[in-house]
């Protein structure tokens, strides 16, 4: 049964599983999180050895149809977007895997006339032939399980799909106009793609839409449901904390650092075998002082705008205002403009340089790639 149908019943009768998740969320003394955090960094020890997986978000396309409030590529923002061109992805992909990545997620907006048609396979067969990245996952609107399975053939190994908030009343407020306005279809999402065959699925929360142990219990839920009913996929969970963006959307609500401290210790202990996802997001001096307690995969060097590690599609970048497009004015200096991000960054290291901190602080080995099946 899909979770869209028991997903309030899962909520007002928690499962044992997530009522013990839910204790350890409650307010607890320094002691408590110290404890907490020790058993935290153990489990991960013992699952996942001392190995960080790399990647690196590729963006393809700006362009979107949906209006969400928060979101920097929101179809009424007046933005610079552009799509690139199956070559232009190839030449960011040649850039990323010099920089030694081999896992690469490819983002895009959703937009059936610019994202579809075949495109997304062709990305990800150049991307895999000519730039040799074995490991690919998407990050798209969601789609049917027929709409997924060529892009598993063509070699995508997993997907990811945020439910920005699990609150329905936040989440009808939020986005205003386009397809991601149906709730119970995003919901539903990952189990549509792992009958399609991606044996790697991401979901998770964007918090600062709604209180944040809400969002963390009904991730639980979902979680639980998922590894009882996808048992052929690995799964991951990711905790962005919102950033600024395009649209200048004001979180609604607050995740301070000691309390998503005790998050992540709390998912690691409840879900010792499930990956956690740490995102440029977070600041530099973050991001080192908490991957040890259960970070298993992390971004770095990122950018979040169509051509942003190369400059590609600079010649055909455009605006829109309320989702028409307007070429750019001659005073617009196209030797420096490009693609508007989906939201700013915190860590702005080089792969590098975070790779060399792993080991160096934390004893820890960069795994850039973890399988290859060309």
């Amino acid at each position: 049964m899909a979770f869209s149908r028991h997903f309030e019943q899962s909520l007002r009768q928690p499962s044992p599983l997530v009522q013990r998740f839910a204790r350890l969320l409650e307010p607890t003394d320094a002691a408590g999180l110290e404890t907490l955090a020790g058993r935290a960094r153990a489990l991960t020890l013992k699952h996942f050895g001392r190995a960080m997986r790399l990647f690196a978000p590729l963006y393809l396309s700006n362009e979107c149809v949906n209006n969400c409030a928060y979101c920097g590529f929101s179809r009424d923002n007046p933005i610079f977007r552009v799509t690139l061109s199956t070559e232009q992805v190839v030449r960011e992909a040649r850039h990323l895997a010099a920089e030694g990545f081999r896992n690469l997620l490819l983002v895009a907006g959703e937009h059936p006339k610019f994202v579809s048609n075949g495109y997304v396979e062709e990305c990800i067969r150049r991307v895999r032939e000519e730039a040799g990245i074995p490991g690919l996952s998407l990050e798209l609107g969601p789609l049917e399980t027929p709409e997924y399975e060529p892009l598993v053939a063509a070699g995508a190994e997993g997907l990811v799909v945020y439910q920005e908030t699990y609150d329905p009343t936040t989440y009808a407020e939020l986005h205003t106009a386009g397809p991601k306005r149906d709730f119970a279809w995003r919901l539903d999402c990952p189990e549509r793609a792992h009958a399609a065959g991606f044996r790697r699925i991401g979901i998770g929360a964007l918090f600062g839409l709604h209180e944040w142990r809400a969002e963390a219990l009904a991730l639980a839920a979902h979680l639980e449901h998922l590894l009882k009913t996808c048992w052929r996929a690995h799964f991951t969970v990711a905790l962005p904390r919102m950033r600024p963006a395009a649209g200048e959307f004001q979180p609604r609500f607050s995740l301070p650092d000691r309390e998503f401290v005790q998050l992540v210790c709390a998912l690691r202990v409840t879900f010792p075998q499930v990956g956690l996802v740490l995102s440029t997001r977070e600041s530099e001096s973050f991001r080192d002082a908490v991957i040890p307690l259960g970070f298993t995969m992390m971004s770095a060097g990122s950018h979040t705008e169509p051509g942003g590690y190369t400059r590609q599609g600079i010649e055909d970048l455009h605006l829109t205002v309320r989702g028409r497009r307007q070429d750019l004015q001659d005073s617009v200096d196209r030797s420096t403009a490009c693609a508007t991000g989906q939201f700013d960054i915190a860590d702005h290291r080089a792969p590098a340089v975070v790779a060399a901190q792993l080991r160096e602080r934390h004893g820890l080995e960069p795994v850039w790639k973890d399988w290859e099946n060309f």
